[in-house]
């Protein structure tokens, strides 16, 4: 019995000297305090490595802007095309117009000749006024009338094109320009008998395989987009034969 008691005071002793310690060692620390250091412990290494990526995302981020100003671009040009297509479509004509007849001047013009600006000014017009809007309706008649874009539907509007869309577009460039110029109807008549033929014989050679394309694998309303792209390098191989005829004449 005296064992019992002996064994039980020396526990109580026990237990009062650990107490004191907690509150007089430092390096005791309680579990509530140890848990909110490790709290804060590890925010630090979170904030720690936020800034660490940061830093490491800043080189990324500036390298990759052209890229995404690229992307910009794209997306604000699809974004005219879907709210305001006609004259979104009319002015691209006659930019790629202006380009293509900027780069035929600088492929054929001789060293000595001046730089015809009423030319690339007459063919911005043309782009804008006449082309644009007619390849605007044109596609837009094709996907109504032929929808699907199987072989045989893609063959059936090239060959629409071929026989309709483009002598009828060929034959207003020609009079266009000859009006402008200020030649009068039986000058028109003139150069369209001159140029008119020659003209479509060698466009069957290059315009069928476009047109595949375009109506195969272009979006309605890019595919004017596509046909300009044609015409410029269609424009440029023209004006190429055109100065080597006059250079063999010379």
């Amino acid at each position: 019995m005296r064992g019992v008691f002996l064994k039980n005071g020396l526990v109580h002793r026990f237990s009062q000297i650990c107490k004191s310690a907690d509150a007089k060692n430092p390096f005791l620390i309680p579990r509530d305090r140890d848990a909110k250091g490790s709290h804060h412990y590890h925010n630090f290494l979170n904030k720690s490595r936020e800034s660490a990526s940061g830093a490491f995302s800043i080189p990324f981020s500036s390298s990759s802007s052209p890229s995404r100003s690229r992307v910009g671009f794209v997306a604000w040009y699809l974004g005219l095309v879907q709210s305001r297509p006609l004259l979104t479509k009319s002015v691209t004509s006659s930019l790629i117009y202006a380009a293509a007849d900027c780069t035929s001047q600088t492929i054929s013009r001789q060293s000595t000749e001046p730089y015809d600006f009423m030319r690339t000014l007459r063919m911005a017009g043309y782009g804008m006024l006449i082309l644009g809007p007619s390849l605007h309706f044109w596609f837009n008649f094709m996907s109504k009338v032929l929808p699907q874009r199987d072989l045989i539907t893609t063959l059936k509007k090239i060959c629409l094109g071929q026989t309709t869309f483009g002598p009828f577009m060929t034959a207003i460039f020609f009079s266009a320009n000859a009006a402008v110029q200020g030649e009068n109807g039986s000058d028109i008549i003139a150069r369209l008998n001159r140029d008119l033929i020659p003209t479509l014989i060698n466009g069957v050679m290059y315009w069928p395989l476009c047109d595949f394309v375009t109506f195969k694998f272009i979006p309605v309303h890019l595919q004017p987009l596509v046909s300009n792209s044609f015409s410029y390098l269609w424009t440029i191989y023209m004006t190429y034969m055109a100065s080597l005829e006059r250079a063999d004449t010379q």
